[in-house]
């Protein structure tokens, strides 16, 4: 499934420190309190604590601005380099405090002991190893790629853009390449295993 981060809507947080667009959120329509894994983008713009979600893993990956310093019970984490995917425990208190101004994270979470999530950055042509009963996210974050799919068909993705895989249907082996005029490409890349 197709998307481009400027056609989703954001969304405004209840305190009003930031706002989320939603990718994707599976299984559809499911309640915060429900999905199997939630896929999204949000900008911080103001000092506050993240929302817990208990029997969540999480993974924050800085994608613009200077970053936040994130505050838990036992440790500091600074988020602070692009394209570094920090992974932790929803039901973790963490408060954030920014760096400098606002910040956009891509963010991934995954309902523990139902599915896992990894997530990586390419910089280079690649597979992405889907698997039938298994979904899969693309994100073009910096140069313009290419997604060439097992039956040949080729889908431009600019950044900003991306393509998204079911369980039903990431059954297929995508091939994504960079195309040669970014001098540092940058793609963003979720595979979530069930079981």
């Amino acid at each position: 499934m197709p998307f481009r981060l400027a056609d989703i809507a954001p969304t405004p947080w209840k305190n009003g420190g930031g706002a989320t667009r939603e990718i994707v959120c599976w299984p559809p329509g499911a309640a915060l309190d429900g999905f199997d894994w939630r896929i999204s983008v949000a900008t911080i713009a103001a000092d506050g604590p993240f929302s817990v979600f208990p029997g969540i893993d999480r993974s924050i990956t800085l994608l613009a601005g200077d970053g936040v310093l994130l505050h838990g019970a036992h440790a500091t984490h600074r988020l602070d380099a692009p394209l570094a995917p920090f992974a932790f425990a929803g039901e973790s208190p963490i408060h954030a405090t920014l760096l400098g101004g606002a910040s956009e994270d891509f963010n991934v979470m995954t309902r523990r002991g139902r599915c896992r999530a990894q997530v990586s950055v390419w910089r280079a042509a690649a597979e992405l190893p889907c698997a039938p009963g298994h979904a899969a996210l693309v994100l073009a974050v910096q140069g313009d790629w290419r997604c060439v799919s097992a039956a040949g068909a080729a889908t431009a993705l600019p950044p900003g853009s991306g393509l998204w895989w079911p369980p039903a249907d990431a059954a297929h082996t995508p091939r994504l390449a960079p195309l040669p005029h970014h001098a540092a490409p940058a793609l963003l890349a979720v595979f979530i295993e069930y079981g």
